[in-house]
């Protein structure tokens, strides 16, 4: 009997496949493609995931290993994700077997079995009685039964803080017994039919025709581009959607840009579905990911909502794709397997034969474009939902203005006006900390980063600084390190001195402050969305993070501190992405019934940009901005790939760099490859971070195509170079960010 040979792709960062011998005690047939297999590598041993078997190989015999253990009595990755999971690697020019391992969850790359636990399951006892006097004095308790009642498949142990049902009440009812316990695997259950848990809402007649157009193609392929301005009921849409799939025995995945969003998503969705939803991001510990991955798989999850990770998530059944917010960066992988989760969403929906629904107030200019060329059908919602209307545009000058901590007297005067209304005001400031700098008022030292080319941002609450590229931090220094004087000034304003200054204005309202820092911790989040939930006057004092998504039904003032960032830039995506955040910061106001007003501070208010979002809004400047993209031959209408190194010497990264073109130069002449043309090297616009020195090359095409007739073959080839063992190198294709 001949030798079986096994194909392996190990989590490694070379772009190959290696060979073992498979154990003569294992059956042939036990080696599916997509099982997990242990193997010896080096002084190590890995788990990789079986992509193929062999009965030959290039392995000398006296060289080639025996395969340790096999860990899956069946593939763990089904063939439809094995083949989007190699597409993915061949398009983003990574190793397979790194990409296979951004598929799994934690607890699966560490070779844990890929089983489910046990759970315990609530259930309210049958027939219900909520007129039951053991109920009359215990509220809390009555408000649990209902919830249970809703839910027929029973609610989770772990899942009952996202129904609002403490682990008194839950105790209380099971002491009255009113409520069951069942300890089950979820695996082995029959899956039962979602509901309708809560009435829809009612759809405009924007809503109803996008509804309607997803709705009769629901059976194939089709990319839906679902432009419709903050607030207009785009969520709403979604449900229904939703509902329609589910109703049709379908799965849905649902990507959000960004972990905050997760808990309100999470809990609108709970409310209005009876059914099954698994919660897929960072922030979910292991255990639970591995649990909500293996529902997904099996088809007991009905609605899988996460992050850009989510898309890997194997389902039985998938009928839907829904990307909110699909113009978001986040979507975008910066580190390691640089993938583009909305980009890999339009090839898993086509793989599948199935619709996809990509939403947002604010398009990408790659959305728009390829609405306009016929590959997306766009539908828009031009209204608000609920007859609420579009907010008021003010630009405030504030060239001749002092400024208290960012903040104008006249901006001032609206927030008062405001609170005094017993309505709720945003403030936008995109930088964390207290002051982006802090400096020397006699000799004009300014804290710097020693591993960076930054300055160090002052932190005044831990009285530190800290770098936000690398994360250096070191503590304030009392005197100056250059002439020793003690007259240290924080100079501009971050979200931490806005924050200060305006709990000195308004001392009887509540600021909370909504940043990466003040929402670290487990559950942060959702104490402030609770409290701003309240419809209390308060003043939020936020980042990006309060720029999308959200829904305040009392904020009807938005102010947006520093809007001048990006109108300077070296970054061609840089007016686009400013002009997306105003316009999404500025869909905070005015949601409900009362008109909302958006004041943006510029020194610069009279810019063309900052005129036509405030006056035509975000699609004229869309237009204009796609034209000057297809006159000066940038993305949508070319396509790019960023070639980056660093080293602990900048001569390093561009020797590497420098073989690099003269490998892509001969590569072009020798395919004979069209509308190709190579920019740099050059050092990057940060050049030294994280104590490394960082170089580029710019690789831009005329063609999709015939960009991965270079970049394959280049990369295969960069590989081999001796100046590659001296530097770290990636390929970024169809890079968001230049920086």
């Amino acid at each position: 009997m001949s030798e079986l040979y096994l194909r392996i792709a190990l989590p490694s960062p070379l772009r190959r496949l290696f060979d073992y011998r498979a154990p003569t005690h294992i059956a042939a047939n036990a080696w599916q493609p997509g099982v997990r297999v242990r193997v010896p590598f080096g002084r190590r041993e890995l788990i990789g995931i079986l992509v193929e078997t062999a009965t030959a190989t290039t392995v000398p015999a006296n060289k080639i290993k025996d395969a340790l253990a096999l860990l899956d009595t069946q593939p763990l990755l089904p063939a439809n994700m094995m083949r989007l999971c190699i597409w993915t690697a061949q398009y983003y020019q990574h190793s397979l077997g790194d990409t296979f391992s951004w598929a799994l969850p934690t607890l699966l790359r560490q070779g844990e079995p890929a089983e489910a636990r046990q759970q315990k399951i609530w259930l309210a006892k049958l027939p219900l009685n909520l007129d039951d006097p053991l109920l009359t004095r215990a509220p809390k308790q009555l408000q649990a039964l209902k919830v249970l009642a809703q839910h027929s498949q029973g609610i989770a142990h772990e899942r009952l803080e996202h129904f609002a049902i403490s682990k008194d009440s839950i105790a209380a009812l099971l002491k009255k017994d009113l409520v069951s316990q069942q300890v089950r695997q979820l695996q082995d259950l029959a899956h039962k039919k979602p509901s309708l848990a809560q009435p829809e809402l009612p759809l405009n007649d924007e809503q109803q025709a996008a509804f309607n157009a997803i709705h009769a193609n629901n059976q194939e392929y089709k990319a839906y581009l679902l432009a419709g301005v903050t607030g207009s009921g785009k969520t709403e849409v979604y449900l229904q959607l939703i509902r329609e799939a589910l109703a049709a025995g379908k799965q849905v995945l649902v990507l959000i840009p960004e972990i905050n969003l997760g808990p309100q998503t999470l809990e609108r969705f709970t409310k209005r579905f009876n059914a099954r939803i698994a919660l897929l991001h960072s922030n979910v510990n292991d255990r639970e990911r591995l649990e909500a991955w293996l529902a997904a798989r099996s088809g007991h999850a009905d609605i899988i909502i996460g992050t850009r990770s989510a898309l890997f998530t194997p389902l039985q059944r998938l009928g839907l794709i829904i990307i909110d917010e699909e113009h978001d960066t986040s979507y975008k992988q910066q580190e390691g397997l640089r993938y583009h989760a909305r980009d890999l969403a339009l090839v898993r929906a086509r793989a599948a034969n199935v619709p996809i629904v990509l939403g947002s107030a604010t398009p990408c200019l790659e959305s728009l474009h390829n609405a306009h060329s016929g590959r997306f059908a766009l539908l828009r919602l031009t209204r608000r939902a609920g007859g609420a209307s579009q907010p008021k545009f003010i630009r405030l000058d504030v060239r001749s203005l002092p400024l208290d901590s960012g903040i104008s007297a006249p901006l001032q005067k609206e927030i008062r006006k405001t609170l005094e209304a017993g309505q709720q005001v945003l403030v936008f400031l995109n930088r964390r900390g207290f002051a982006p700098v802090l400096m020397c008022n006699d000799c004009g030292w300014m804290s710097q980063c020693a591993e960076c080319d930054a300055r160090l941002t002052f932190h005044q609450r831990y009285n530190e600084l800290r770098c936000h590229h690398c994360g250096h931090i070191e503590a304030r220094p009392h005197n100056c390190p250059e002439c020793s004087k003690v007259d240290l000034r924080p100079i501009g304003a971050g979200t931490e001195r806005a924050e200060e200054r305006l709990q000195i204005l308004f001392p009887d309202t509540p600021v909370l402050r909504i940043d990466r820092d003040s929402t670290s911790r487990k559950g942060a989040m959702d104490t402030l969305l609770t409290t701003i939930g309240s419809g209390e006057p308060c003043i939020m004092i936020g980042t990006q993070m309060l720029a999308k998504g959200h829904h305040f039904p009392r904020v009807t003032l938005v102010a947006i501190l520093n809007a001048d960032g990006g109108l300077f830039s070296a970054d061609f995506r840089a007016s686009e992405r400013m002009a997306q955040l105003i316009v999404q910061v500025a869909g905070r106001a005015g949601r409900a019934g009362d008109p909302g007003r958006v004041i943006i501070q510029s020194q610069l208010a009279d810019h063309p940009l900052l005129v036509q979002l405030s006056e035509q809004g975000y699609f004229a400047f869309a237009e204009q901005a796609l034209s000057e993209r297809r006159a000066t031959s940038l993305p949508p209408f070319s396509y790019l790939a960023l070639l980056r190194a660093d080293a602990l010497k900048a001569e390093l990264a561009d020797n590497f760099l420098e073989d690099a073109y003269s490998i892509a130069e001969q590569l072009v002449t020798q395919l004979a490859i069209q509308g190709v043309e190579l920019l740099g090297p050059i050092a990057s616009p940060m050049e030294r971070r994280a104590g490394r020195y960082r170089a580029q090359l710019l690789i831009q095409a005329n063609s999709r195509a015939q960009l991965h007739r270079l970049l394959t073959p280049l990369c295969s080839n960069l590989e081999n170079l001796a100046s590659a063992r001296q530097s770290r190198w990636s390929m970024d294709v169809d890079p968001v960010d230049l920086f």
